[in-house]
């Protein structure tokens, strides 16, 4: 076989079906790089920063479920991966990061860019393939492979600058990945004491989270059954989608009433695949039943009546075919009258006869939903651009969303496009950017344009940090603009200076234009959307507290104002104008 460290580790990545590494170059990669240049499938995607190429390694493994694979050289440039690490981490997605490390006769001495780097990726890997020797790297490589593809998780694997050009010898652990179907089944007497719960109470309330993607069908034919309102979480938007007839929305702090009502008013949860974080978004007083293949998960957000790990599909399979069919709609219809009452004034807010400047961030995210396509990818930017998305679009038939939902990072947006873009070629790829957050990760903007990746921007450019005002209201603060406000560029020209295309839209009118336009180029585009920073993304449900801070944090806003402050006197106009649009 005869083959160097870096050799062995590309071709055991090819058998895999990995068509990509993500990376910055350096040094200690200088073997990995030859020898994708050298072979005819693998492609080498060269980023401008580390933290970009693990983000992209997210949204490729959350739409594929494949392992995508990061690399980053010795010291710095294996430490940039971490926080895009940390995102595919948190979103469950399989990832292997191939990190460099000084020569090993000088580890330990202090040596130029040397990092303890074990010690640092201790919390964000599953496992740490730390090699020492080149007879090390079938065995660790596999163990590696398989706890990433088997937890979902990220594993890293640290070689020395010098092994990784040493001949493999030792061969006898060179075996294939193991990979199975195998699913997780809970004892019938799980299922029997979960249907005499839901027997025993009337109004039956379904969350379900996107552990439950496999089992849409059984999930939506168990709410027929039990006339059970079906409440989704943001991550699984795109599996519950708005338009499914007994999906009542979505609860949380992006939420909104009809979807929080449903949770809070029924007489017993059901929660499936989901480990919703929002433990006062939940009941303290109602029976709860909990499906998850994760232990950990279980009681982890609210105190239950019954937890049980199982597979989702095979769980709620069996419940179904064990209830009693319920005869009492009324509860499930009063929460889709809401519902529906709810979208309409949704539809309201996004018409485009709202041609109030600076326009309002709901007529684009309105307008996309007409128009993108019924498989299109978007990656939903953390912050306000997710609360326009989940309030003004609708993620059916094949379409998919990926961000930062649990890590809640910014800058996930562009580079998480990347990665979907690359995986799917033939497939619209949308970002939904904040100015803020698109700002921190622009640079790779010449990588799509280098690998002819047509990724589509939105960014919505309010010069302001939106959501952080906000949470900094709630707390009783001031708007502080000096914190807040944003100096941006001109995104049009940036994009054309990459060799990208945009345009930008400052009138209601020349939104669905605009959107053909970008759906039109070959090219990455950019829409520089110029919307009012006034609109207020509030939860569906306000604590005395939250509306204590609010209300402190105004009256501090309008004596500034008062007293010649300026910035305060936008911000007060701005939501005015926002309110009584």
């Amino acid at each position: 076989m005869n083959r160097t460290v870096a050799e062995y580790i590309i071709n055991k990545l090819k058998t895999l079906n990995v068509k990509r590494i993500w990376a910055v170059t350096g040094d200690a990669l200088n073997a990995f790089s030859d020898a994708v240049q050298k072979d005819k499938e693998l492609e080498w995607m060269a980023v401008r920063h580390e933290e970009n190429a693990a983000f992209a390694c997210y949204g490729s493994a959350q739409l594929t479920g494949d392992i995508a694979v990061c690399a980053g050289t010795v010291g710095p440039g294996a430490l940039h991966l971490i926080n895009g690490l940390y995102n595919a981490k948190k979103a469950r997605v399989p990832v292997l990061a191939i990190t460099g490390q000084v020569p090993s006769i000088e580890i330990g001495t202090g040596y130029f860019q040397e990092v303890d780097l074990k010690k640092t990726f201790d919390d964000v890997c599953g496992f740490q393939a730390i090699i020492r020797s080149a007879d090390q790297t079938p065995r660790l490589l596999n163990k590696a492979i398989q706890i990433a593809l088997w937890d979902r998780t990220v594993v890293r694997l640290e070689i020395p600058h010098d092994i990784t050009t040493q001949k493999i010898e030792d061969f006898y652990f060179d075996h294939p990945v193991i990979i199975s179907a195998s699913k997780l089944i809970c004892p019938e007497s799980d299922v029997q004491k979960a249907v005499s719960i839901i027997n025993e109470n009337k109004n039956i309330t379904i969350l379900a989270g996107c552990g439950a993607r496999e089992a849409k069908e059984e999930v939506v034919a168990l709410s027929q059954k039990l006339h059970a309102p079906i409440v989704h979480t943001l991550k699984s938007s795109d599996v519950f989608s708005e338009d499914l007839e007994n999906v009542v929305g979505l609860t949380g702090l992006i939420g909104n009433h009809p979807g929080y009502s449903a949770v809070m008013h029924c007489d017993a949860l059901l929660m499936i695949g989901s480990d919703f974080p929002y433990t006062n978004f939940l009941p303290q007083d109602k029976k709860v039943i909990q499906i998850d293949i994760r232990p950990e998960n279980l009681g982890n957000r609210i105190g239950l009546t019954q937890g049980i790990v199982g597979d989702a599909k095979d769980t709620v399979t069996r419940i179904s075919k064990n209830v009693t069919q319920k005869t009492d709609d009324a509860f499930l219809k009063d929460h889709q009258k809401a519902h529906q009452k709810w979208r309409a004034a949704m539809d309201e807010e996004s018409s485009l006869d709202n041609n109030q400047t600076p326009l309002l961030p709901s007529l684009f995210a309105a307008s996309l939903n007409k128009q993108a396509a019924s498989d299109a990818v978007f990656a939903l930017e953390t912050g306000e651009s997710a609360v326009w998305a989940a309030r003004y679009m609708v993620f059916n038939n094949e379409r998919r969303i990926i961000g930062s939902f649990n890590h809640g990072s910014m800058a996930v947006g562009l580079p998480a496009c990347l990665g979907a873009q690359a995986a799917y070629p033939g497939r619209q790829v949308w970002g939904m950017l904040g100015d803020g957050a698109f700002v921190m990760s622009m640079q790779d903007l010449v990588t799509a344009v280098r690998y002819n990746l047509p990724i589509k921007l939105i960014v919505f450019n309010n010069q302001q940090l939106g959501f952080v005002k906000m949470e900094m209201e709630e707390a009783g603060f001031s708007m502080s603009n000096d914190a807040l406000h944003l100096q941006n560029p001109d995104f049009v020209a940036y994009a054309k200076s990459c060799g990208a295309d945009g345009i930008k839209v400052t009138e209601a009118s020349e939104i669905p234009n605009a959107i053909a336009k970008a759906i039109a180029s070959p090219l990455p585009f950019i829409i520089d959307a110029v919307v009012t920073a006034g609109v207020l993304s509030l939860p569906p449900k306000i604590t005395l507290e939250e509306a204590y801070g609010f209300s402190r944090s105004k009256v501090k806003e309008a004596l500034l104002a008062l007293k010649g402050n300026q910035s305060q006197w936008q911000n007060i106009k701005s939501e005015m104008k926002a309110y009584f649009k």
